[in-house]
C-alpha cells in the first residue's frame, strides 16, 4: 500500500513566510499535497512566491473583494481528477476561503474558517457559514469520502486551547455557537483526526503574536484534519508540527494509506 504525506498549514502571508525558512521546511517536512490558508496574495503573486518549489502544482484561490487578505491555496504533486474554488453561496464565496481537490478514492476540502471577530461582531456571520460548510461537504461526502483540512478558527474542547475559562463566551473561536457549529461537523460523519489518535495529549496549533504566547506555550488547537468516519482506518497517524516557526501556526499533517 501506498502511503500519501497530507500537509496543512495557515501561513498568515505567503510573501512573508517565504522570506523565512518556509521552502526549506517545506522540503523537509516532504508532503504529497500541502494545503496553506491565508496567503494574503493574489493569484500571480501567490504562484511566483511558490515558484521555486517546481515538484508541485499550485492552484489558488485568491480573495476577490479585498486585496492581502485570506486565500487558500493547494500544492500537490499528485494530479487531482479536478479542482473547484468555493462552495457555490455568493455570500460566502468572496473570501477565497475554500477549495476543493477531487482525487479517485476522496475529495479534500481546504478551508480558512472566518473569525467570529473582535467583540464577536461577525458571530452571527459565522454561524451561517458552518451551517453552509456543513452542507457543502456532507454533499460531497454523499460522493466519496471527504477529508477537510484547514483553520478552522475554533478550539472544540477545553483541551484545545490553554485558557479555556478565561476564553469562553468572550473570545472569537471559543463560544458556545462556535463549538457547537463544529460538533455538529463532527456528526455529520467527520473524526477529528489528531484527537481520536491522541485522546489526552495537549498541543497547540496557534499562538497569538501579540501577547509572546508561543515561548510560553500559550496556544490554541484551531488546526485540522478532519475525515470522513468512513476512512478513519487508513489514517496512519496524525501530527502536529509545532517545530515548525515562520507563521502564529504550525503545519498540522495526517499519513493516509491510498
Amino acid at each position: 500500500m501506498a502511503e500519501l504525506h497530507l500537509v496543512n498549514w495557515n501561513v498568515n502571508g505567503i510573501r512573508s513566510i517565504i522570506k523565512k525558512d518556509f521552502l526549506k521546511d517545506v522540503k523537509t517536512m516532504a508532503p504529497d499535497i500541502l494545503c496553506l490558508q491565508e496567503t494574503k496574495a493574489s493569484h500571480e503573486e501567490v504562484k511566483s512566491a511558490l515558484e521555486l518549489l517546481p515538484e508541485y502544482k499550485i492552484h489558488v484561490n485568491s480573495c476577490k473583494t479585498k486585496k492581502g487578505y485570506s486565500g487558500t491555496t493547494i500544492m500537490t504533486k499528485v494530479e487531482p481528477l479536478n479542482i473547484t474554488c468555493d462552495m457555490g453561496v455568493e455570500e460566502h464565496d468572496q473570501e477565497g476561503r475554500v477549495m476543493t481537490a477531487e482525487f479517485p478514492d476522496f475529495f479534500l476540502v481546504t478551508v480558512y474558517t472566518p473569525n467570529a471577530g473582535e467583540g464577536l461582531k461577525r458571530l452571527d456571520y459565522r454561524q451561517k457559514w458552518d451551517e453552509e460548510f456543513r452542507t457543502y461537504v456532507t454533499n460531497l461526502q454523499s460522493k466519496k469520502p471527504v477529508i477537510i483540512c484547514g483553520d478552522l478558527n475554533v478550539a472544540h474542547q477545553p483541551i484545545d486551547i490553554a485558557r479555556a475559562k478565561e476564553n469562553f463566551n468572550k473570545s472569537a473561536g471559543y463560544t458556545e455557537q462556535e463549538i457547537a457549529g463544529f460538533t455538529k461537523l463532527l456528526a455529520s460523519g467527520f473524526v477529528d483526526t489528531f484527537r481520536r489518535f491522541y485522546p489526552e495529549e495537549i498541543k497547540y496549533t496557534y499562538w497569538n503574536y501579540l501577547f509572546n504566547a508561543r515561548s510560553r506555550n500559550v496556544g490554541w488547537r484551531i488546526d485540522y484534519f478532519l475525515v470522513s468516519e468512513s476512512i478513519i482506518g487508513k489514517v496512519k497517524d496524525a501530527m502536529i508540527y509545532n517545530e515548525y516557526l515562520g507563521s502564529d501556526h504550525c503545519p498540522v499533517a495526517i499519513r493516509l494509506e491510498v
